[in-house]
C-alpha cells in the first residue's frame, strides 16, 4: 500500500475531517441545486417539509426523500435534468425492459468527472499508465463501455474497444494485441474463458493479469473460478446509470475485501429496504446513493434495491468499503415463504466439482406452490454417475443451508444460453402457464 501512495490523487489523500467538511458542502449545494432547478425534488421537498437549509450536518440528509427507479421513469425523459438540454453533452438510458427507460444526462464537467473516478478505480485495480484495456462491456445507451472507456483514456492507458458479442474476434483481439486488463462483465468472462478453451487456447497463458468485473452480482467463488482459470487478480467495480455509471466504487488490488466508495462524489447510506430507516455502520441492508458533484442530474437518496453494507476503508483510508454486492431486493425470490437469492445458489454450484458456473433457474407453480428448478450444466469431464451425484449433493446442500426444497437438472455443456451482458439467472414461468 505504501508503495502506491504516490499514485493516489488529492481526494485519496484527505483526512477524516477534511472529508466530512467537503462532502458537507458539496451536499448543501446539491441539495439547493436540486430544489431550484428540478420540479419533481421542489414538490418532493416541499411535501416532507424540508428545506435545503435544513441540512446542517451529514446526519440531516435524512430527513430528505427517497429517490427511486419510479421517480425517474414518471419524469422521461427530461425531467430530472438541472440544466438546460442544451448544456448536456451525452444522454444514457437503461434498457427499458419493464417500463420506460430510465435516462441519465452529463454536462462536460460531470464527464469529466466521471471519466476522474473510473481511471482512479482502475489504478485502485493494479492498472497503470501505458498498460492496455480490453473493454467488453457493451457500447451504446449502457454506461458500462463508454463510461470504462473514458476513465482508461484518463488515466492514460490504451483502450480496444471491444463491445459486447463477436466473442471468437473477442478472443483473437486479446491474443494478438495482448492486453494486461479486461473490464467485461463476470459472467461474459466466463463464456471469453470456454470460447479460449474451445479454441485450444489456455487462458492462464493469455497477456490478462487484470480483470475488473462489475454490472452484476458475483460471489467470491466466482471470483476462486475466474482467477484459477485465467490466472489473473479478479476486482469488482461498483456503479449505476442515475448515479453515474461505472466507478462509483472500487475494490482494490491489494486486499479485495470490498469497494471503496468514492466519497468525494457519491454520499452512500445503508437503510431498512422496509422502513427506509438509516442503518449504523456495520448493519446490512439497502444501499443509497446521494451525488455530490453532478451537474446535468443531480440524485437524492437514490434507492438502488442492491443490498450490502458499510465497513471502514482499508487500502484507501479516506473512503468507507461497501461490501461486496451479492443481492438485489428486487432479485430476492419468495420460495414456500424462504427468501433466496440467485447468488445464494451460485455458491453451491460453485463449490460442486463436477458442475461448471453456468446455471439458470426456473420459476414454475405446481397447483398452488411455487417451485424451483436448477438448470445448470456439467463439466466436459464429468460422467453420468457424478453428474447425478452432484445433482444429489446440490438439492441437499439447498435444503440444508437456504431451507427450501429444490429440483437440479444437470445439462450437456453449451446448452444454456451464454451471456454478452448482464446475465438474467432467473426465468419465471409461472405466468406462462
Amino acid at each position: 500500500m505504501t508503495a502506491h501512495a504516490d499514485l493516489h490523487d488529492d481526494g485519496e489523500r484527505l483526512s477524516g475531517d477534511e472529508l466530512a467538511a467537503l462532502q458537507l458542502r458539496r451536499l448543501r449545494a446539491t441539495l439547493s441545486r436540486a430544489y431550484e432547478r428540478v420540479p419533481h425534488y421542489r414538490q418532493a421537498f416541499d411535501k416532507a417539509g424540508v428545506h435545503p437549509d435544513d441540512c446542517r450536518s451529514l446526519a440531516d440528509l435524512a430527513l430528505f426523500p427517497f429517490t427511486t427507479k419510479a421517480d425517474l421513469r414518471d419524469q422521461y425523459p427530461f425531467g430530472m435534468f438541472a440544466v438546460p438540454r442544451s448544456e448536456v453533452r451525452r444522454i444514457h438510458a437503461s434498457s427499458g425492459t419493464t417500463g420506460r427507460p430510465t435516462v441519465v444526462g452529463y454536462t462536460d464537467q460531470d464527464l469529466s468527472t466521471w471519466a476522474d473516478v473510473v481511471a482512479r478505480s482502475i489504478r485502485a485495480a493494479g492498472g497503470r499508465p501505458g498498460q492496455m484495456v480490453h473493454v467488453a462491456y457493451g457500447y451504446g445507451l449502457f454506461t458500462g463501455g463508454l463510461g470504462a472507456h473514458y476513465g482508461v483514456e484518463r488515466l492514460g492507458c490504451t483502450v480496444v474497444p471491444a463491445s459486447g458479442g463477436m466473442t471468437d474476434r473477442q478472443v483473437r483481439l486479446i491474443q494478438d494485441f495482448r492486453p494486461e486488463i479486461i473490464m467485461v462483465t463476470p459472467s461474459y468472462m466466463l463464456t471469453l474463458l470456454d470460447e479460449m478453451e474451445r479454441q485450444g487456447i489456455d487462458p492462464r497463458a493469455t497477456s490478462l493479469r487484470t480483470g475488473i468485473f462489475g454490472a452484476e452480482p458475483w460471489t467470491e467463488e466466482m471470483r476462486r473460478e475466474i482467477e484459477q482459470r485465467l490466472d489473473i487478480d479478479a476486482v469488482d467495480i461498483y456503479g449505476l446509470s442515475e448515479v453515474m455509471g461505472p466507478g462509483v466504487a472500487q475494490e482494490c488490488v491489494e486486499t479485495k475485501d470490498g469497494l471503496h466508495v468514492w466519497e468525494d462524489h457519491f454520499y452512500p447510506e445503508v437503510v431498512d429496504p422496509f422502513t427506509g430507516e438509516v442503518l449504523p455502520e456495520g448493519a446490512s441492508g439497502e444501499l443509497v446513493f446521494t451525488s455530490l458533484t453532478k451537474e446535468a442530474m443531480p440524485i437524492i437518496r437514490y434507492r438502488t434495491r442492491d443490498l450490502t453494507r458499510l465497513l471502514p476503508g482499508t487500502a484507501r483510508p479516506a473512503f468507507r468499503r461497501m461490501e461486496k454486492v451479492t443481492g438485489r431486493s428486487d432479485d430476492m425470490i419468495i420460495l414456500r415463504g424462504v427468501n433466496l437469492y440467485p447468488t445464494q445458489i451460485e455458491e453451491i454450484l460453485l463449490r460442486t466439482p463436477a458442475l461448471a458456473p453456468h446455471f439458470q433457474l426456473r420459476l414454475t407453480r405446481e397447483g398452488r406452490m411455487d417451485a424451483l428448478t436448477v438448470r445448470v450444466e456439467a463439466r466436459r469431464e464429468a460422467d453420468a454417475g457424478q453428474r447425478e451425484a452432484a445433482a444429489a449433493s446440490v438439492v441437499r446442500a439447498v435444503k440444508d443451508g437456504i431451507g427450501v426444497s429444490v429440483a437440479v437438472e444437470v445439462v450437456d455443456p453449451e446448452t444454456l444460453e451464454r451471456s454478452v451482458g448482464k446475465i438474467k439467472r432467473l426465468k419465471d414461468l409461472r405466468e406462462a402457464r
